[in-house]
């Protein structure tokens, strides 16, 4: 989506002034996307699942394999890339979709209740490995939560009320 007004501006970019393509490009390059659902394709492995966004670069095949790897490692699921989602549990799913949405080395990931289907051992493991991500790898990472353990991990958190973004600390309470 476009915004209604302004400008939006991240590292120098105004991605408003990107046509459609070079925003979805731009999109591919600096964002990972994590969500509730995890979004994996079953009849693709975890490595298949991770690659996908590589299929949009330029990347060659060694390259790629390369970044999957890695990004699986990082997650901790090195063991697991001939695995197929059905033989996963919720939480590897969920390490699967963040190494999918790492893989391409993005400044910024957005995660929509990358908690919601787990378990709380899950959950923790979870937000765990988001934080890791930020503290190590210095990735921004945006968390939409209603989960009040995994926003404990949060550097700043932010209220959103009625689509109005609320002061830093302020709660509504209507």
């Amino acid at each position: 989506d476009r915004p209604s007004s302004g400008e939006v501006i991240v590292d120098g970019v105004n991605i408003e002034a990107l046509s459609d393509r070079q925003l979805a490009r731009w999109r591919n390059e600096h964002i990972g996307y994590v969500f509730q659902s995890f979004n994996l394709i079953p009849v693709l492995t975890a490595f298949e699942n991770v690659e996908l966004p590589l299929l949009l670069t330029r990347l060659g095949k060694t390259e790629r394999r390369e970044h999957v790897r890695t990004a699986l490692r990082l997650v901790g699921l090195e063991d697991r890339v001939e695995h197929y989602p059905r033989q996963l549990s919720g939480g590897q799913e969920q390490r699967v979709a963040i190494a999918r949405a790492i893989v391409t080395d993005p400044t910024l990931l957005l995660a929509d209740e990358p908690t919601g289907d787990l378990d709380a051992h899950s959950a923790e493991e979870i937000m765990t490995l988001l934080s890791r991500l930020n503290k190590e790898f210095g990735k921004s990472i945006v968390v939409v939560t209603h989960d009040p353990r995994a926003a404990h991990h949060a550097n700043k958190i932010r209220h959103l009320d009625k689509g109005v973004l609320l002061e830093e600390g302020a709660v509504s309470v209507s």
